[in-house]
């Protein structure tokens, strides 16, 4: 195949990938952002997620210094799920999502700093640490108020 017939798949990929795009919003789904570079186009992620403010893309509130501890701003309670010299940082970059108690705390870490943050986000700061504080009681309850802590994420911007 030369390059004139390579051309010609490339552009077909792009108008159909467009056209899916363009079905899409017309649907009213959400479209993820052309950006790149990356292959055809990267999903963005808001502006309230853990990844984003573990990315430092933008000044943390006050409140919360980088090198806070998890203990000293969710409570002593905390020490019996996580290391006492665990940052919020550390807490908002790790990965580990398999551990229910882990996504608790990274969705947690985020909703605090977005309601320090955020004018319009549904939580205030001290009900984020009540909401971590309950699911420490058991796995069950940490799945709980992470998904419920996460949705408030992803919904805020």
């Amino acid at each position: 195949m030369g390059r004139v017939g390579l051309a010609w798949k490339l552009l077909l990929v792009t108008v159909l990938v467009a056209a899916g795009v363009a079905r899409a919003a017309g649907r009213g789904l959400a479209v993820p952002a052309m950006r790149g570079p990356g292959f055809l186009y990267t999903m963005s992620r808001g502006r309230c997620t853990p990844e984003y403010w573990s990315s430092r893309r933008e000044a943390w509130p006050k409140m919360v210094p980088l090198s806070s501890s998890v203990s000293k701003i969710f409570g002593w309670q905390t020490l019996e799920r996580y290391q006492s010299e665990l940052t919020l940082l550390e807490a908002t970059n790790r990965n580990d999502d398999n551990n229910a108690f882990v996504h608790l705390l990274r969705e947690s870490s985020a909703a605090l700093l977005n309601s320090y943050s955020r004018k319009g986000f549904p939580y205030p700061s001290w009900k984020v640490k009540s909401l971590l504080l309950q699911g420490l009681v058991s796995e069950r309850a940490a799945t709980e108020q992470a998904s419920r802590l996460s949705a408030a994420n992803q919904d805020c911007d």
